[in-house]
């Protein structure tokens, strides 16, 4: 895998934390959320009256990848959308990014990949693996999009101080830049926090929407340390796969929900932050297109140069958590 461009978008202007309050009709403490979780302001589409959702975002950051990497749209040959926050429950998300994006029927592949918020990180390991063992693909699109606040409950606390919407896409073709990854999961896990209605178990009825019981629900508190502990092993377990160590990583990605435990994970590692970006003080927290966005916003401002070793590890409810590491 070779990564030939990569494109963001998030909806209209960005809103501090005093005016997400005030579009929200919330409280909460502002001066904590900055100062230990990171998060500054953020998009939120439907809070600024912007009638977009998750395709528009997709489309919108695989445009800004395509544009950067001077191909030909026609060209690509599959297309993946990482997220647990779809369009449509059916059909798939990357089905109506394929024919925005082709406006029509092509010999293409579509497909989307729900690992919560460890999706494009999964979905990488995934697309480098099909672009190696199809060489009819030139070229892959893949695409980390999160909008959550569109699942949120009016009055969520919890949910408007973190969460907010973007997306991220990545431009690939085969090659071998790509040198391994790594996956966990325990699905004993599943009930702490998610969108439990809508499916099959739990269709929405008005019983359940009447109780309130639909979108983001937070079932039970997540362990805060969870992150502290998962991320080092994960980030060694694939250094041992790869034969490399620590500090032959140029740039280390982690899930951005939490400027304090990336900050806590890197003095584990023994690495300077300098050889890390945050990106939740621009745009919150974006679940699965958080590690994209942080690797674009790497890239673009020069943090991330071609040729470094990037590693990125990504967490998520259920439980799942991705690693993997490329050379850009």
């Amino acid at each position: 895998m070779n990564i030939v461009a990569t494109g963001l978008y998030v909806p209209g202007e960005p809103m501090d934390n005093a005016e997400l309050m005030r579009l929200a009709g919330i409280e909460f403490d502002a001066d904590r959320t900055e100062e230990k979780l990171g998060i500054v302001q953020r998009h939120i589409a439907h809070l600024r009256g912007i009638d977009e959702t998750s395709a528009d975002f997709a489309e919108k950051a695989a445009r800004d990848a395509i544009e950067r990497a001077g191909i030909d749209p026609n060209e690509i040959g599959l297309f993946i959308v990482a997220s647990d926050t779809p369009e449509y429950i059916s059909p798939a998300t990357s089905m109506l990014l394929q024919g925005r994006i082709q406006g029509g029927q092509r010999y293409a592949g579509t497909f989307d990949v729900n690992a919560s918020c460890s999706s494009f990180v999964a979905a990488l390991h995934t697309a480098q693996a099909l672009v190696k063992a199809d060489r009819a693909i030139r070229y892959a699109c893949v695409v980390g999009l999160y909008n959550m606040p569109a699942y949120l409950r009016p009055g969520d606390v919890f949910g408007y101080s973190i969460f907010a919407d973007g997306a991220a896409a990545f431009i690939i073709e085969d090659g071998d830049g790509y040198l391994g990854g790594q996956l966990l999961s325990d699905g004993t896990q599943y009930d702490y926090v998610g969108v439990y209605s809508g499916g099959t178990r739990q269709p929405v009825t008005a019983e359940r929407l009447a109780a309130g019981q639909y979108g983001l629900e937070l079932l039970k508190r997540l362990p805060g340390d969870r992150n502290v502990k998962l991320w080092p092993g994960m980030v060694d377990r694939l250094l041992e796969k790869i034969g490399r160590g620590r500090d032959q990583i140029d740039h280390y990605l982690f899930t951005q929900i939490n400027k304090s435990v990336i900050h806590e994970v890197m003095a584990i590692l023994g690495q300077p932050l300098s050889k890390t970006t945050t990106v939740m003080d621009r745009y919150g927290y974006t679940g699965s297109a958080c590690v994209p966005m942080a690797f674009h916003t790497a890239v673009t401002e020069g943090r991330v140069k071609r040729g470094d070793t990037v590693m990125a590890v990504a967490s998520g409810a259920g439980l799942a958590v991705a690693a993997g590491c490329w050379l850009y």
